[in-house]
């Protein structure tokens, strides 16, 4: 079976270790050259809130993790010499990975545009504008 061409990611939960590892995905998929789109809803633009809002971000519990927030785990990871959040999220924007952010996940928790991270290139926009950036031979993922 080949690979897909393009990896479409939507990051729904609101949980540290989820969205870290969306950013994995992400990272590993445009660090092989295949094209990479998250599209950040609900509870995950959370983690693209300014002042590092992801570093608040409760940790779920199915990874193992089950004490403390975002910051806590991430500070564990990065002790251990895992890719940190930031360390993640700034290869994605180096290798141009696609960054959609939900108007209905936004307006969902009270959140506006100002809201988001300066250092990374969203895009505002729906559900429709993600299907039809997806590819007909791509993966689809729903983290």
């Amino acid at each position: 079976m080949p690979a897909p061409d393009k990896l479409s990611i939507t990051v729904f939960s609101g949980e540290f270790e989820r969205v870290h590892y969306a950013l994995v995905m992400a990272s590993g998929a445009a660090a092989i050259d295949m094209p990479v789109t998250l599209f950040f809803t609900m509870g995950a633009c959370r983690a693209m809130a300014k002042q590092d809002g992801w570093r608040a971000l409760p940790v779920g519990g199915a990874s193992g993790l089950t004490d403390g927030d975002g910051g806590a785990a991430d500070d564990g990871f990065r002790a251990k010499r895992v890719g940190s959040f930031e360390e993640l999220l700034s290869a994605c924007v180096e290798m141009k990975v696609r960054f959609l952010v939900c108007e209905m996940g936004l307006r969902a928790l009270d959140m506006t545009v100002d809201d988001l991270r300066d250092d990374v290139p969203f895009e505002i926009c729906g559900v429709v504008t993600f299907l039809n950036d997806a590819s007909d031979t791509g993966g689809m993922l729903f983290i």
